[in-house]
């Protein structure tokens, strides 16, 4: 059925005339409802890294032209959007704080905690996670498992480019407050950000743990501790000191997961 339904899709994307067609609407509707289930995502994680699935993230993009508006009615509150959004928590085993809005077609998997936060259409969201006040979780983004995703946190989506990776964070990671991580860049698991980082692709992430100091791009190690820092970078108009983001430590294997969270901030004196 994917390998039809894919084959579908590409065709659509290839020939936009085709989302005239019953099936071809009926098949875009489909896949979003597989990932709204969760059983088909943008991105997903293989023994060899991770893989994109570029043409479930075409039929997201194709799902948004065949939807008429609508007024969504939730209670005293009006909304006027092409998108459902999404229901049945209690079945779900989701617990939904006032006002949080996940759309359709977004996965949250039981024991997710959303507090007044906003998940979008194609973003997979694991067990145990917390979106926390007012934090957003853009499109395509990928949350693991046991990850706390702190307040005023901003978590980017990529649609486009098709072959793009969104942002993943993996299991067992901390984003502190107010911490902003878009355009593809990945947390490897058991990571802590701190409050304020902020990491898009062109950001340098700088292991200064050692006396050589490591550089990465787009990638934040497993384990690692990260703060926000600064370079200086010689301009036209003079010196300037660029924002990048520093690892200064490592988590602790000694404490436990949940422990080490916030214990890594603290043992560095850094804000949660």
């Amino acid at each position: 059925m994917k390998k039809k339904w894919k084959e579908i899709v590409n065709s659509a994307w290839e020939e936009r005339e085709l989302l005239q067609k019953k099936e071809v609407k009926i098949c875009i509707e489909k896949i979003i409802e597989e990932i709204d289930k969760g059983t088909l995502r943008p991105a997903e994680p293989k023994n060899s890294g991770w893989q994109i699935n570029e043409w479930v993230k075409k039929a997201i993009i194709l799902y948004f032209p065949i939807q008429n508006m609508n007024t969504i009615e939730v209670g005293p509150l009006e909304f006027h959007d092409k998108m459902k959004l999404k229901t049945g928590y209690k079945d779900l085993k989701v617990r939904v704080v006032p006002h949080a809005i996940a759309r359709y077609g977004s996965f949250l998997a039981p024991g997710v905690i959303l507090m007044p936060s906003y998940v979008n259409i194609g973003a997979y969201v694991d067990s145990g996670t917390m979106i926390d006040t007012w934090a957003t979780v853009g499109s395509c983004a990928q949350i693991g498992k046991n990850v706390h995703i702190s307040g005023g946190v901003g978590i980017g989506g990529v649609l486009e480019p098709i072959q793009a990776s969104p942002v993943i964070i993996e299991d067992n990671t901390f984003i502190g407050s107010r911490a902003i991580i878009v355009e593809g860049v990945k947390i490897e698991r058991e990571a802590v950000i701190a409050a304020n980082v902020v990491l898009t692709s062109s950001t340098k992430i700088i292991d200064v743990t050692k006396e050589k100091p490591i550089e990465y791009k787009k990638t934040v190690p497993k384990n690692s501790v990260v703060i926000p820092g600064s370079y200086n970078k010689k301009f036209p108009g003079g010196e300037y000191g660029v924002n990048c983001a520093l690892i200064i430590g490592q988590r602790k294997e000694s404490t436990n997961k949940k422990t080490s969270l916030n214990e890594a901030l603290r043992e560095y004196n850094l804000s949660i």
